[in-house]
């Protein structure tokens, strides 16, 4: 697993999330993205809001960062083919800026996103309640997130020991990011879709699937090729669907982004092999 190499210039291609983020300009507020792979399992979709947050992005002006998303998975992607992008521009007002994204492969649209931009301004900043007490990464073994490209990992002590997936993580971007604050939030939506807040509530009446709804707060500033603390809290299940909350600290501990996610919950268990953990075991010597 690579290095991160803080004085190194962004690098971007094939095999980094920076290439994932690279859209190519169709017209005016339509993105492509190119395939990303030929896997047997669909596109990852915290890639595919990455991507959207990415084409809103793109067009509101470079001062107004992103502060909240809401998405919907809609249909499995495939990730041997292109992604097609369409932006709609709901509001542009004097702080805030409104976008609508459809991704869109075969005709069909796969997932839609909400998305609001604001300028930075100054007021109050506060939090109630705290950071969970961990280890800092650097005291810790690595550890394995797959699907993910410029990603590493190190696991803390866990909330849940018996769930089968870790729902609480160090991770950092292995390559140096760019001024941006909207990719440091493109790589941060990137990550908020690794792992799921139902893992501890896995029995014989259901285990958690496909993804339903995403959504993210942007709270404050923070760098992703800086470790930051994912914590994932379930809270619960019915009706054939789970739900679960989470937080992104960065590591003096600084609320940066919360998240919300609702998914399928049905037995029996009818995942692929990889995604039945533990995704987070330690990488061996």
């Amino acid at each position: 697993m690579a290095s991160l190499n803080q004085a190194a210039a962004p690098v971007a291609g094939p095999g980094s999330v920076l290439g994932l983020l690279e859209l190519e300009r169709v017209e005016q507020d339509l993105y492509r993205a190119a395939p990303s792979a030929d896997e047997p399992y669909p596109l990852y979709g915290g890639q595919i809001a990455a991507q959207a947050l990415k084409a809103a992005g793109l067009t509101v002006p470079e001062e107004r960062a992103p502060h909240s998303l809401h998405g919907y998975f809609l249909r499995g992607g495939a990730t041997a083919k292109p992604t097609i992008y369409r932006v709609d521009r709901d509001r542009d007002g004097r702080s805030y800026a409104a976008r609508r994204v459809v991704a869109i492969q075969d005709g069909k649209p796969i997932f839609t996103l909400s998305a609001s931009f604001v300028a930075p301004e100054p007021g109050a900043d506060r939090e109630v309640g705290g950071a969970p007490v961990v280890p800092p990464a650097d005291e810790l073994g690595e550890a394995i997130l797959p699907r993910l490209l410029s990603i590493e990992a190190k696991l803390p002590p866990q909330a849940h020991e018996d769930a089968e997936w870790p729902t609480r993580f160090w991770a950092r971007c292995t390559v140096a990011l760019p001024e941006s604050p909207l990719v440091h939030a493109c790589v941060l939506t990137y990550l908020s879709d690794i792992s799921s807040g139902l893992f501890p509530l896995h029995g014989n009446d259901g285990v958690t699937g496909a993804s339903l709804d995403h959504a993210l707060w942007f709270h404050r500033p923070v760098r992703l090729d800086e470790w930051v603390l994912t914590d994932l809290v379930p809270h619960t299940v019915a009706g054939g669907r789970g739900w679960y909350t989470g937080t992104v600290r960065r590591a003096d501990g600084t609320l940066a982004a919360s998240l919300t996610q609702e998914a399928l919950f049905r037995g029996p268990d009818t995942r692929p092999d990889w995604a039945r953990g533990p995704y987070g075991r330690e990488k061996k010597a």
